[in-house]
């Protein structure tokens, strides 16, 4: 597996990593914890050293889940999580709260949860209008001058946040969706991450699975299957981004690849800067994500795909309007 470095952290992880969360949420069917920490250590075995997680997700359970399998290699592999949210008597998430004495007190929990004594990455989670983000990178920086952190992270932030928050500790990346469908961060995100040396962690390469295929119009999703309320998958938008996965897989077929490796390629090719994490619970994805890592583009595929995407106008939001609120604090 090729490395790659998380902006200029120092920290080298694998070209693509884990992302961890749709093994306790948010994808159909539910599956067994002790399949995943399986999983999750013969995904090292397979060259994988980055594994993403937060302690949202279930909430708390993935974070547990994560910490136990890496607890045998903890000193091979890098870990991130994220804080950022309240929770209900209930352990049920709430609204934002990055406030700097309730990061710290997450932050212990993520630690004894993860079973380490150090964070590899930390990210805000969400933006909260609330807390300026000079507060809260100036939480970060104390912990990590405490040995509790490693790095910092920001995710779905906003250019301003990221240069705000940047002045009072380095951020080491940002976690961002991007893929061939949704290439907002290019215009919005890139030039600065480019400029303060930043590096971009894209979560759904993939585009939630429709990239690899196996989705199309007639897929039906369980209603604990998150992409039941993302717009961009009802009915008639999978059918009108249908001729994006068609060409990506007929210039797929031609290079003897599969449509979720090209997609992933394609992504790397944007920028030795970018590490994706793709998340699956399944070996043969993870092999075949892997080798989309491997796979090299030469310029004229590259530049197909590039006309491929500039062409074809994607329909849908990516997210519920209630989603999105949670995300539009720049």
């Amino acid at each position: 597996m090729n490395t790659r470095t998380l902006g200029g952290s120092g920290i080298t992880v694998s070209a693509i990593g884990l992302g961890c969360m749709g093994m306790s949420q948010s994808y159909d069917p539910p599956v067994d914890r002790g399949d995943m920490i399986t999983f999750i250590r013969e995904a090292h075995e397979a060259g994988i050293t980055f594994f993403d997680t937060a302690e949202v997700y279930g909430p708390f359970v993935n974070e547990e889940l994560v910490g136990e399998a890496l607890k045998p290699i903890r000193d091979e592999v890098v870990i991130a999580t994220k804080f950022g949210f309240n929770y209900d008597e209930d352990g049920t998430p709430g609204w934002m709260n990055s406030r700097p004495d309730y990061i710290r007190e997450r932050v212990e929990g993520s630690l004894r949860r993860l079973q380490v004594e150090t964070i590899d990455l930390l990210y805000q989670h969400r933006v909260d209008p609330d807390v300026p983000i000079e507060e809260v990178a100036g939480a970060v920086k104390d912990l990590i001058a405490e040995g509790k952190v490693r790095a910092f992270g920001l995710s779905e932030a906003g250019p301003g946040t990221i240069r705000r928050a940047h002045a009072v500790q380095s951020v080491a990346a940002v976690q961002s969706e991007y893929s061939m469908w949704w290439r907002e961060p290019e215009t919005k995100i890139f030039p600065v991450l480019k400029e303060l040396g930043i590096g971009l962690v894209p979560f759904s390469p993939l585009g939630k699975g429709f990239l690899t295929g196996a989705v199309n119009a007639d897929t039906t999703f369980g209603n604990s299957d998150f992409r039941s309320t993302v717009p961009r998958f009802s009915p008639e938008n999978l059918a009108a981004n249908q001729a994006l996965v068609d060409e990506l897989g007929r210039i797929a077929a031609e290079i003897g690849a599969t449509p979720a490796q090209l997609a992933i390629a394609w992504v790397l090719a944007q920028g030795a800067f970018i590490v994706p994490i793709p998340g699956t619970r399944s070996m043969s994805r993870l092999q075949e994500n892997i080798g989309g890592a491997e796979l090299q583009l030469y310029p004229d595929t590259l530049a197909r795909l590039d006309e491929m995407v500039r062409s074809i106008d994607i329909q849908g939001e990516r997210y519920s309007a209630y989603q999105q609120s949670r995300i539009d604090n720049q």
